[in-house]
């Protein structure tokens, strides 16, 4: 993908990443998804966003440039990632919520074993970051680059007739926002879960 279209505001980033895939090499062998889930996240004016209160050593992709992957751990638990948007310097993420997977469906089992239907093997974003392998070590990766192990593969823009939004999943904090967009009728997307006590964490 180039990185350019990714240069820019985080909402217009969300609705252009729909549909594109994202693969990565794993020990199992390539393991793609065609994203139809997406949350956008924004800087000092988005109270849900890990760059609401500034740069740190843990968020510094956010900050750019464009088209690198920010990866988290969240819960004690799981691994999230996110591609960072806006221009080199101005915060800016949109979290991978959820794929549908489109290459060898034996290769994803063996990677997520515990999932009980296709739709479940990237439905979510922990679940995503597991089925691709996606770690702190992967923290900064240039999606961009054709030899980096995860990459970003352009495809062509989704209708925005097939577009949907909503607000972001679990988040309490300007959990208002509707800055969830996914694909309308994809049986990968992630049911809506309102934030809580529990999801006081900014979370993109």
């Amino acid at each position: 993908m180039d990185r350019a279209e990714l240069a820019i505001d985080v909402l217009p980033a969300a609705e252009r990443l729909l549909g594109c895939v994202l693969e990565a090499d794993t020990p199992d062998g390539a393991v793609a998804v065609r994203l139809v889930e997406v949350e956008a996240y924004r800087g000092a004016d988005d109270a849900a966003s890990h760059s609401h209160r500034g740069r740190t050593p843990r968020n510094a992709v956010m900050f750019g440039p464009p088209g690198h992957l920010y990866v988290y751990f969240v819960y004690g638990m799981h691994f999230c990632a996110n591609v960072s948007c806006l221009s080199d310097g101005e915060p800016g993420a949109v979290l991978f919520r959820a794929g549908e997977v489109l290459t060898d469906p034996g290769v994803a089992r063996v990677r997520r074993p515990t999932a009980r239907s296709d739709a479940e093997l990237a439905r979510g974003p922990a679940r995503l970051a597991s089925l691709l392998g996606l770690a702190r070590d992967d923290d900064g990766a240039d999606l961009t680059d054709p030899a980096s192990r995860v990459r970003l593969l352009a495809a062509p823009r989704v209708p925005s007739s097939s577009i949907r939004r909503g607000p972001r999943v679990g988040v309490a904090a300007a959990a208002e926002l509707p800055w969830r967009f996914w694909i309308d009728g994809s049986r990968a997307v992630s049911p809506y879960r309102a934030g809580g006590k529990r999801s006081r964490r900014r979370t993109g």
